[in-house]
């Protein structure tokens, strides 16, 4: 029997309540599917680093090398600088685990209806593909002189020719399993060096892929079109910043971003990816067993499919879309399910 070694990292607020209860979808599928699991749970986060000055422990990468995957919740707290948990967690995470690839997909659930006017499932089913390394978040740059009236601050960005070419040929191979059509959301007519360039090597690469349908579109028009007109979509390739923005957006239009799940992938499988729902920690509502444990669960799904089960993956989906079309959901997608209830809805329809 398959067995695969899972870490796992509630992370912060509502983490504590939608991690456990996906990972209970995981072990349930497996049972089903004739694998294995075997996990161990690491209290990394903000909370951490309040008792600790740090997000994880000196050798944490370390000891999340090992494993096949990570499944991960959410990160922050609001006695924490919101800067920290990117630079200190989230980013930390991605960079030293080379997962080169945010993995985000918009596809309006079954039974949900779209904020968008006579927009249906069909009209709603594309994946946003984020450079998840490089780009606008390197965080290269500094404040100078910050309290005098000549105070200036700088943040580079850096985009590399490896990195680009890599993202590129990971989106076009996933259009040719799809609807083989790439979008590259840029801005070089502004940005005219960096997604200049970032343009030069995806048209270079986009010759590599005579049967996929290449096109350029500046952020400004792909945001109206995803709530005009998202059926044109299929792979949207963009950068880290543009790719964050976006995605919030792509769970807007799936009806919320309690919905959405996501993968920070290493495609060569040299390090573990990791998994977590595109939304917060949501302290506010931590505790109170109502998180939308969807987008989580969502995420459980991605993680499935990335370690090669790929059939638990679509039971996992075909699960939560049983679930929503039941209208089995939480307070803030307007049902009066509990966390649980959800969750177990979701196992029960395995």
């Amino acid at each position: 029997m398959k067995n695969y070694q899972i870490a796992v990292i509630n992370g912060d607020g509502i983490g504590n309540e939608i991690v456990p209860v996906a990972y209970d979808v995981l072990l349930e599928v497996a049972k089903k599917h004739n694998f294995s699991l075997t996990s161990e749970s690491f209290d990394y986060g903000a909370k951490y680093y309040l008792k600790h000055g740090d997000f994880v422990d000196v050798d944490g990468l370390d000891k999340l090398k090992k494993f096949d995957a990570i499944l991960f919740g959410a990160v922050g707290l609001p006695e924490v600088d919101d800067r920290l948990p990117f630079k200190m967690f989230t980013n930390k995470v991605r960079t030293s685990f080379n997962q080169y690839v945010n993995y985000r997909p918009v596809k309006l659930l079954e039974g949900i209806d779209s904020p968008l006017r006579n927009k249906s499932q069909k009209d709603i089913d594309f994946v946003i593909i984020r450079e998840n390394n490089e780009g606008e978040f390197v965080q290269n740059g500094r404040w100078m002189y910050p309290e005098e009236p000549y105070g200036f601050a700088t943040d580079t960005n850096l985009f590399t020719r490896p990195g680009i070419e890599r993202i590129a040929h990971f989106s076009f191979k996933l259009a040719q399993k799809r609807n083989k059509n790439v979008i590259n959301v840029t801005k070089s007519n502004t940005l005219i060096y960096t997604l200049g360039y970032w343009d030069k090597v995806i048209d270079e690469v986009s010759l590599q892929y005579p049967d996929i349908n290449y096109r350029k579109m500046y952020i400004d028009a792909a945001s109206a079109n995803f709530v005009l007109r998202p059926e044109i979509f299929d792979v949207v390739l963009t950068t880290n910043m543009l790719g964050d923005i976006l995605s919030d957006l792509g769970g807007a239009i799936m009806g919320s971003l309690g919905y959405g799940g996501s993968g920070n992938i290493n495609p060569e499988g040299d390090y573990p990816s990791m998994f977590e729902p595109i939304h917060g920690s949501a302290p506010d509502i931590a505790g109170k067993g109502i998180a939308n444990p969807i987008g989580q669960i969502n995420s459980v799904s991605i993680l499935l499919d990335h370690i090669g089960e790929a059939e638990a993956s679509k039971d996992v989906f075909k699960a939560i879309n049983k679930v929503t079309t039941k209208g089995i959901l939480t307070p803030d997608v307007g049902g009066k399910y509990s966390t649980q209830d959800v969750a177990k809805a979701v196992i029960d329809h395995l």
